[in-house]
């Protein structure tokens, strides 16, 4: 059976670590199913809390000499792989409800056909290939008229997200999940010299760390929260022309500076730049090759500040077919199998195919960004050089299959929802410019530094664009 601790043995060799190291780790609160899904979510979310956390202990390490000891509660990380519907704003929860329109619909050859339409660009996309208007029943009677297989194309060329729903049978015999097939979890590579840079001592894993981070939705954002949560000082960039939804930003924010640059301007380019080259971490989530036009690619920023970690995520790996194609977690559930087969085993009122109900494979691939950034530190720290942390969802998805399945006679009676007085000890409030927020806690325990959010989360922009003096809040 797969646990926590041998999920956390199979990643800490991706850093060249002895998988002994793991023993520095302890995991409370069972195995799963925790929630009513064969997905081993519990161990994903545990083992790769416990891996960044882990790393953050080696940072530690580096600082001062000690080892310290990690503990991780496997529920309460399976509740951090949805921690956005946690949240309260002074007195009311933070809405966070799929757009109506966005789902899985029956297309005419007997299949299904996912539309990702949170996102107002993205909605449109579906829209106009449908030929609808933002009406749940019409968009069905469009999809009805289209082979899943054509829509899926017809989608992705009109700029718009979403896929046709595959078995894992199937999955596996597609040409990109051959090109991820070969690839490590988490790739953390070298990609220029430069001197080493010994970390000082202070009482925090990455005090004096600088993130510059252009990354959006979870799985990038949440990296960045991590880093944050062990001393960083993060800046996320964004622009007020780019959609959001606003309960993520909440989420994701903690510990944040928040600021605005539109990158279609010269101007706001080189101030980006500026940062950067003050940094030590820049996050990035578009698709491979997107940025090298802007002058943003890992071989121009290494040459523009030596030493820099350049942690890159895309949708479905940066070779293959499908690697300039757009992807969120719940198209890469869609395509991989993951819907059918949680449709299979866990019946639900809605026909068709069926997400799992959390946001595992973001939330994980965040921890393990978070992770192989704080290994790229570390290894900067000893021998110098430039880095590139490089992962994908779908590199994520493989990984979580493979974790195995709960037997299927587990999945009987288990609750949909956590206790609330659990949710309650994991949770705590921050006084944020637009009032007190409750929200999840970070999940992992460690001995010496126990991981908290210097700031709170704030509105987008709320920031200049400029690096605060050390030492000011």
């Amino acid at each position: 059976m797969t646990t926590a601790d041998s999920a956390l043995r199979s990643i800490l060799p991706l850093a060249g670590w002895s998988r002994d190291r793991a023993a520095d780790a302890s995991f409370t609160g069972g195995t799963d199913p925790v929630l009513p899904t064969p997905f081993r979510i519990g161990v994903a979310g545990a083992s790769t809390v416990a891996a960044a956390a882990v790393a953050a202990a080696a940072l530690w390490e580096a600082r001062t000499g000690r080892r310290q000891q990690v503990s991780v509660d496997l529920r309460q990380a399976t509740a951090s792989l949805r921690s956005g519907t946690y949240m309260k704003l002074g007195a009311g929860e933070l809405p966070h409800r799929r757009n109506a329109i966005m789902g899985c619909y029956p297309t005419k050859d007997g299949r299904w056909s996912y539309l990702h339409c949170n996102f107002p660009n993205h909605r449109a996309a579906a829209l106009g290939v449908l030929g609808v208007a933002e009406d749940r029943e019409a968009v069905a009677r469009a999809v009805a008229h289209w082979t899943a297989a054509d829509l899926e194309e017809a989608i992705i060329a009109a700029k718009g997200a979403g896929g046709m729903v595959r078995t894992q049978a199937e999955w596996a015999g597609h040409p990109q999940a051959a090109a991820i097939a070969p690839l490590p979890l988490l790739e953390i590579v070298r990609i220029g010299d430069s001197a080493p840079e010994p970390l000082p001592r202070s009482d925090r894993p990455l005090s004096g760390i600088r993130v510059v981070d252009i990354t959006r939705v979870l799985a990038g954002p949440t990296c960045a929260r991590t880093l944050a949560e062990h001393g960083a000082e993060v800046m996320k960039i964004t622009a007020a022309h780019l959609p959001n939804l606003g309960y993520q930003e909440w989420d994701t924010g903690h510990g944040k500076l928040s600021a605005q640059l539109d990158l279609r301007q010269p101007a706001n380019l080189d101030t980006l730049r500026g940062l950067i080259t003050e940094a030590d971490v820049f996050s990035q989530g578009y698709r491979p090759g997107t940025l090298s036009e802007r002058g943003l690619s890992p071989e121009a920023l290494a040459a523009l500040r030596p030493g820099l970690v350049y942690v890159s995520l895309s949708a479905f790996g940066h070779a293959g077919p499908w690697a300039a194609r757009r992807g969120f977690d719940t198209v890469v559930q869609t395509v991989s199998g993951i819907t059918a087969r949680q449709a299979e085993l866990v019946p639900a009122e809605e026909k068709g195919p069926q997400f799992y109900p959390v946001s595992a494979i973001d939330y994980c691939t965040g921890y393990l960004m978070a992770f192989g950034a704080m290994v790229a530190l570390e290894r900067r720290a000893r021998e110098g050089g430039s880095w590139l942390v490089r992962i994908s969802l779908a590199q994520v998805g493989k990984w979580l299959v493979d974790l195995g399945e709960v037997p299927a006679a587990s999945l009987a009676g288990v609750p949909e929802e956590f206790d609330a007085d659990e949710l309650a000890r994991w949770s705590m409030t921050s006084k944020t410019p637009g009032g007190t927020l409750r929200h999840l806690r970070p999940v992992a325990r460690m001995s010496e530094t126990p991981p908290h959010w210097a700031r709170p989360s704030v509105p987008l922009g709320h920031h200049e664009p400029v690096w605060p003096a050390p030492g000011t809040a």
